[in-house]
């Protein structure tokens, strides 16, 4: 089970991807592009060129997860465009944006709030 909580580290890879790479080829982009361990625990979060499916690669420590969301209908409202091979969101961000919505213009609380 893939488990994100406010601490995960999710890296979103500006430039779209071959989609027929598997675990071994997103694997390998995640070294050579984003400079990153594929082994680290962290989530990868990639699209194909035309804006329609979304790919995450994940290592639990005793595998990885790869996991694919196609759009049935439309492309991807929102994706990141800064400097650089990737950027980092946060856990209730990837909600977002699998959900197809604009991390960015959501209104999210803080992810923690001091109890009184």
């Amino acid at each position: 089970m893939l488990q994100l909580s406010a601490n995960s580290k999710i890296f979103v890879a500006i430039e779209p991807i071959d989609f027929r790479k598997g675990i071994d080829g997103i694997g390998g982009v995640c070294r050579r592009y984003l400079d990153e361990n594929p082994f680290s625990g962290a989530v990868f979060v990639f699209r194909n060129r035309s804006k329609t499916a979304i790919k995450v690669l994940c290592y639990d420590g005793q595998g990885f997860w790869l996991c694919m969301k196609r759009l049935s209908q439309g492309r991807l409202t929102w994706w990141p465009s800064e400097p650089g091979h990737a950027c980092q969101l946060s856990a209730r961000e990837l909600q977002v944006l699998l959900w197809n919505g604009n991390p960015t213009q959501a209104q999210l609380s803080p992810d923690w709030k001091r109890v009184a």
